[in-house]
């Protein structure tokens, strides 16, 4: 009976042990699933900012605890041993790409190293103005932040070759926009982009041109475009700008448009256009010269090149500014004597 009552005890004991084991490797389960519940709910949850916007510059060769320890710098508000057990747990922390990026509200850790491994860097951004000359434009971009000047010390001719386009005059050739690049970007990569959306747009255009135009080639009409930009800042006159300069091509008249005289004389030029300037024979001085001049005299935006290629059907051979950016078209020279009198003179 004793031995019976042993047994018995010890069976007892043994069942209680591996009850209480079974209960423990329950425990331990269920801890081990919230905790992986808990995980799996912070990698897509926003993340917590010190600012609006947190900017953090991944250094090549930088370690995935490097960076994660470098976002939380920054300004990620959460543990980088976190982040870092994160990136090494997604199988994609070697594949992290140096460079500059930026992250706002609502950011999960699990974008945030998606943005990294794409490499989707936070751009910078330049307005590249219409009407501007490409000596202007060069001003803008060696004024534009995080910007390698490449292209600073090259002469127009060089930075032409530069850019793929050698022999091809620089002027008017860019089309102007707001362009984004990656820190550290060249000037050339922006103008390049600039370059290559000019070809499209000058092409698309001479392919709508209208027919009977007194245009040989789209460098013609990019030429014409780019006096139409410079000579109106409305855009319900630029088809009629267009249609006046049309109609003296026809005749074989003179431009004679103050703009390509200004751009003749270039720096020299100090705001005041006298009448010697206008006498002064030289390749863009539409006084003394019959026909376009040589180049754009500057970039032309959309909404000219395609007021160049589809002027208005008008009888207007003159046009002379109001002063508010408008201006009044004439058929005759009295008529336009007269507007002249009123709006540049201020006779009644």
């Amino acid at each position: 009976m004793q031995r019976r009552s042993k047994r018995s005890r010890a069976a007892g004991l043994a069942r209680t042990l591996l009850l209480a084991g079974i209960a423990l490797l329950m425990l331990a389960a269920a801890a081990a699933g919230a905790l992986a519940w808990a995980a799996w709910r912070w990698v897509d949850a926003p993340l917590a900012l010190a600012a609006p916007a947190v900017a953090y510059t991944v250094a090549p060769g930088a370690s995935p605890r490097a960076v994660a320890r470098g976002w939380t710098e920054a300004g990620v508000r959460t543990d980088p041993r976190w982040l870092f057990a994160w990136f090494r747990l997604s199988g994609d922390a070697g594949s992290i790409r140096a460079g500059h990026y930026e992250i706002a509200a609502g950011t999960t850790p699990r974008r945030l190293l998606q943005i990294m491994v794409l490499g989707l860097e936070a751009l910078e951004r330049v307005r590249l103005p219409e009407g501007a000359t490409l000596r202007e434009w060069r001003a803008v971009l060696a004024a534009a932040p995080h910007l390698k000047r490449d292209g600073a010390g090259l002469d127009d001719r060089a930075l032409m070759a530069a850019l793929g386009a050698a022999g091809i005059a620089a002027e008017g050739r860019f089309f102007p926009d707001t362009y984004a690049y990656p820190r550290g970007a060249s000037d050339l990569a922006v103008l390049r982009q600039a370059l290559d959306a000019m070809q499209r747009q000058l092409r698309a255009a001479w392919d709508e041109r209208a027919e009977g135009l007194p245009l040989a080639s789209p460098d013609e009409a990019l030429i014409l475009a780019s006096i139409v930009e410079k000579e109106t800042g409305r855009d319900e006159d630029r088809a009629l700008v267009a249609g006046v300069f049309v109609n003296r091509l026809r005749l074989g008249m003179r431009l004679q448009t103050d703009p390509s005289v200004i751009y003749g004389l270039g720096e020299s030029f100090d705001g005041n256009l006298r009448k010697r300037d206008l006498l002064a024979d030289g390749p863009y001085n539409t006084y003394t010269r019959a026909g376009l001049p040589p180049t754009p005299i500057a970039m032309p935006s959309l909404a000219s090149l395609r007021a160049a290629v589809r002027p208005a059907e008008t009888r207007a051979m003159y046009f002379v500014a109001r002063g508010d950016g408008s201006s009044v078209f004439s058929e005759t020279l009295d008529a336009h004597n007269r507007a002249v009198d009123r709006y540049q003179r201020g006779l009644r």
